[in-house]
């Protein structure tokens, strides 16, 4: 071959290299993209056959994706370039390119169509492959180099030719391990030690010699990031600050991934992502671990631990592009002839994903995936098992903590927020008691200077009446006894019952606002333990509530409430009347709301469960509107409002004590059908019924047109586990639409929904 530039142009990296991991713009991986204008990304599917599924943006019409079934055959691994992406096909091992349209000609130079390939790389218009079958136990071979260039007269087509531009005496007699490429150049570990990268902008990247080993390394166009095996520092060379800004200290990662201003890697302690360069860190997932992941020009898609969904993040809010990618699961890794994966890996287990049909991922059963194994989990969870050869570690909810082991991970996590709540809790109990100590001292002060002046203007002289300004007599003291009594009401049926003040301000701490539950337009509510024993809530109505709802109207609300009883309701135990007091006392749902799950930092829920919510939360709905009589209209229906008890069973709560103007019991039931379908969306999307961060900010707006469009997987909210079924998902999300329906009288009853939610629940147990 003609060699352009002489030796100067290479570089030899003189330290043992051992990669082994590299996902980016010029690495291999299961995930890999091509970037620029008509950028598209491409995965390998988790079926067994390793078929490719590929997704592009969806908002730029003339950025066409190819269509896997037809224009791609199975892979064994991807690599992106610039409009491009190749790979290995998994039954050959031979080199597969092809571009946005699916084009298979001249995208592999006929020379080197029949050659087998261990290793790919593709960068910005060029292609590196290590020779050999992928399939082999070695991975060490010769370098082959193709150009790909778009053709003049249309920037959609390429054409490819053998690179006269990537060969020089060294390349044409060494073996490659591990290779990645750029814009210009490539690198790839040698069998007689260290990194050698080539081509004619090599020498841009400034490598200079280090003496640590790197275990990690990926391309970007003008770039090059590694992972110091004994540091664990991430190191880059070329482009300039602007691309890798400050990479992390002391991380350890098992994969990164390159884009144009940006990197972002796979941490090895919990699999979360971590990325620097110029990026937006609120895009960054959170919450949830990756096992492979790949970048375009400002995207970064992943595949996710566990379930094995893909999702795409952007580095730029300001970005309008639509990116989604397809409800498929995809592999964790690439497949390999491995008899055993090694220390701190795990063979992926295909029945971890409970399909009956699914063996193997790979297409044959000789193979295996090698994934990294985690140590730690994101925050609110903590490790319930360690890995193992066939499985990794376990992450569950801290809401489920029970014993000692894990509650120091969970403490640990929240120490920092609960020792601030703590502090604020404790300047405002000082400040309550210093104002209330002062109040007191000065209402003394005041009382003993106004009794001393009525005593000298008595023409009573036998009495001191000012003889104590503290005591008073026993006389006086019974002149000021309860002026008002308990009021009358006939006691509520089963467990409920008259509770006196007393009780209940020992129970709730004197009504202290760290025993704070919440609050609304009604009053408090209160966490409080009875003498007895029992916990339960306490809601107390504000001096506007009693102002505006006198004592007859109180008794009548109690009678409604005093006859409502069901699973799905949260039922009163009791109340109080005394001095003038409204309390309402009722069981308490020690897991929260449905808010707080789904958007207060609580726990997450799983689909399983989710559905189960939803459709307790109808039947309740259901009990109001048809059983009670007089029928009950909710009207304030909403994810605050279904609270959930020890069973994580779903209760709805905050119905009855109507205004008067409020109180047409028989009224539009329809309103309660339309917030529960807002209910639905926020269960089915994880995104707040309103929220100004999001555009547009309401959920119908945003959700309704998708669902009517045939696109409701888009919503299906991507932070949690999905089954490998989606449908029942999918007709979750037909149901909220029917709740939605504009107009009142084409919306089902609560019946209806609760039927429909009811099947939806025995569909996903039978699955």
């Amino acid at each position: 071959m003609t060699t352009l530039f002489n030796l100067s142009f290479f570089h030899l990296l003189p330290f043992i290299l051992f990669l082994k991991s590299a996902s980016g713009f010029g690495s291999m991986g299961p995930i890999s993209a091509a970037f620029g204008k008509n950028g598209f990304f491409c995965a390998i599917d988790a079926s067994g056959k390793q078929d490719v599924i590929c997704w592009g943006n969806k908002t730029n019409s003339s950025a066409a994706v190819p269509d896997s079934t037809n224009d791609v055959p199975p892979m064994a691994a991807l690599s992106g370039g610039d409009g491009f992406l190749c790979g290995i096909l998994a039954n050959t091992s031979q080199a597969f390119c092809w571009d946005s349209l699916g084009s298979r000609s001249d995208l592999v130079p006929t020379v080197f169509k029949s050659n087998a390939y261990s290793h790919i790389a593709a960068g910005r218009s060029h292609v590196c492959a290590i020779r050999g079958p992928y399939y082999s136990e070695s991975d060490w071979g010769s370098v082959d180099c193709w150009d790909i260039i778009r053709k003049s007269n249309d920037n959609d087509t390429f054409i490819s030719r053998e690179s006269s531009l990537f060969y020089n005496q060294y390349t044409n007699s060494a073996a490659f391990k591990k290779i990645v490429s750029g814009d210009g150049f490539s690198c790839g570990g040698v069998r007689d030690g260290g990194i050698f990268c080539w081509g004619p902008n090599s020498s841009g990247l400034g490598i200079s010699s280090i003496s640590e080993n790197v275990h990690v390394l990926t391309a970007g166009i003008d770039s090059v990031c590694g992972v110091l095996e004994e540091s664990n520092e991430v190191k880059c060379w070329g482009g300039n600050n602007a691309s890798f800004g400050n990479p992390p200290v002391g991380v350890p990662f098992v994969s990164l991934a390159a884009g144009v201003h940006h990197f972002c890697g796979i941490r090895k302690d919990n699999h979360g992502i971590e990325c620097w360069g110029n990026y937006n860190s609120s895009l960054i997932p959170k919450g949830s671990g990756f096992l492979a992941i790949a970048s375009s020009d400002f995207i970064t898609c992943g595949i996710r631990e566990g379930d094995l969904v893909l999702d795409c993040w952007y580095t730029n809010v300001s970005i309008q592009v639509d990116y989604d990618p397809p409800l498929q699961l995809c592999s964790p890794g690439l497949c390999t002839p491995t008899s055993s994966c090694g220390e701190g890996k795990f063979s992926f287990n295909a029945s971890l994903l409970n399909e009956p049909d699914l063996i193997n991922l790979c297409v044959r059963k000789d193979l295996k995936i090698c994934s990294p194994c985690g140590v730690n989990c994101s925050e609110g969870f903590f490790p319930s098992s360690s890995c193992t050869e066939n499985a990794d570690r376990v992450c569950t909810p801290c809401s489920l903590c029970q014993n000692s082991s894990c509650s120091d991970v969970c403490r640990l996590q929240n120490s920092a927020m609960m020792k601030h709540q703590h502090q604020h809790q404790l300047r405002q109990l000082l400040l309550i008691i210093g104002s209330s100590a002062l109040g007191f001292l000065l209402c003394l002060v005041g009382l003993c200077l106004l009794i001393r002046v009525i005593g000298s203007k008595s023409k009573k002289g036998g009495k001191n009446q000012f003889a104590s300004c503290i005591r008073k007599s026993e006389k006086e003291t019974d002149a000021n006894a309860d002026p008002h009594p308990p009021v009358s009401v006939a006691p509520c049926p089963g467990e409920a019952q008259v509770f006196r003040l007393s009780e209940l301000k020992d129970a709730t701490n004197g009504f202290k606002e760290f025993n704070e539950l919440g609050r609304g337009s009604y009053g408090f509510v209160y966490k409080a333990v009875l003498a007895d024993g029992r916990q339960v809530a306490v809601k107390r109505a504000n001096a506007a509530t009693i102002i505006h709802t006198n004592s007859r109207e109180f008794e009548m609300e109690l009678e409604i409430l005093c006859s409502v009883r069901h699973s799905s309701i949260v039922n009163l135990l009791g109340y109080c009347a005394e001095m003038g007091e409204q309390i309402l006392v009722y069981e308490l749902m020690p897991h929260g709301t449905l808010n707080d799950h789904l958007h207060g930092g609580l726990s997450p829920l799983s689909w399983n469960l989710r559905l189960k919510i939803a459709m307790q939360a109808a039947k309740g709905l259901e009990y109001l509107h048809k059983e009670v009589s007089p029928p009950i209209v909710h009207r304030d229906v909403k994810s605050s409002n279904i609270l959930l008890d020890a069973d994580w069973g779903a209760r709805i709560a905050d119905f009855g004590l109507l205004t008067p103007n409020e109180k047409d019991l028989n009224g539009d039931v329809t309103t309660d059908v339309y917030n529960f379908g807002i209910v639905l969306l926020e269960i089915l999307s994880g995104r707040k019924a309103y929220d100004r961060d999001c555009t547009p900010p309401s959920i119908i707006d945003w959700a309704l047109p998708l669902i009517r469009q045939g696109k409701a997987a888009v919503i299906i909210d991507r932070y949690v586990a999905l089954p490998r079924n989606v449908e029942p998902l999918l007709k979750l999300a037909e149901i909220a639409e029917q709740a939605l329906r504009e107009n009142p009288a084409e919306r089902p009853d609560m019946s209806h929904l609760a039927l429909l939610l009811e099947q939806l629940v025995k569909d996903v147990m039978i699955s």
